[in-house]
């Protein structure tokens, strides 16, 4: 199926905060022949992001950010849910938003250096992929960002968007065994610290000659 079997009769914002969220009233094919009834569906209105793993191959370490998120702190167990709460501190990668008349490798290197003070010295991508579709349009593109991590660390972030990101390295392997042991639980970071576990000898290669 594609965009030709959907039928939209109506779009809303009906809130605009910090996020947006649109109210769609729509109809669509059917595997098994003709339309579904009309059906309302809200969706969080989030655009196109960019996600990099730091990453230097001459001292073999990751850059990793540490910041708030509210999801997080929102998110609690259920009886059919076991498990702590996670903690509202969550170990993640360098991300922003593609703003209007951005290009995604722009994006890529202005946010290495907001969010971990670092350089972005040659970017590699790994895949992109719909976060959420169930609720979000939020697509993500993936990237390997080659950095110098001597020094890494510190504080980061901008004032005024009240961003408050820890800053560390850690070498490759330590942050591997961190997925491992769900130290990182949220998906942008696995899937990046995956990606180069499977490809940790080819990039080593690649990007130390």
């Amino acid at each position: 199926m594609d965009k030709g079997d959907l039928e939209v009769s109506a779009r809303r914002t009906v809130f605009q905060g910090y996020f947006r969220m649109d109210e769609w009233r729509l109809r669509h094919r059917l595997f098994e022949g003709g339309w579904s009834a009309e059906v309302t569906r809200e969706c969080l209105e989030r655009g196109h992001a960019v996600a990099v793993l730091p990453y230097d191959p001459v001292r073999d370490e990751v850059v990793l950010i540490e910041q708030f998120r509210v999801g997080a702190a929102a998110s609690a167990p259920s009886p059919n849910w076991d498990g702590a709460p996670p903690s509202p501190w969550l170990i993640e990668i360098v991300a922003g938003i593609v703003e209007d008349g951005e290009q995604p490798h722009e994006v890529a290197a202005r946010e290495t250096l907001e969010e971990c003070g670092r350089e972005l010295l040659a970017l590699k991508p790994i895949t992109s992929y719909l976060v959420t579709p169930g609720c979000s349009s939020e697509t993500l593109k993936l990237y390997l960002g080659r950095v110098d991590a001597t020094d890494a660390g510190g504080i980061h972030g901008l004032d005024h968007e009240h961003e408050d990101i820890r800053v560390f390295a850690v070498p490759a392997e330590d942050a591997f065994r961190m997925v491992a042991n769900g130290t990182v639980n949220n998906g942008t970071a696995i899937i990046t610290l995956q990606w180069l576990q499977l490809n940790h000898k080819a990039v080593r290669r690649e990007w130390s000659a």
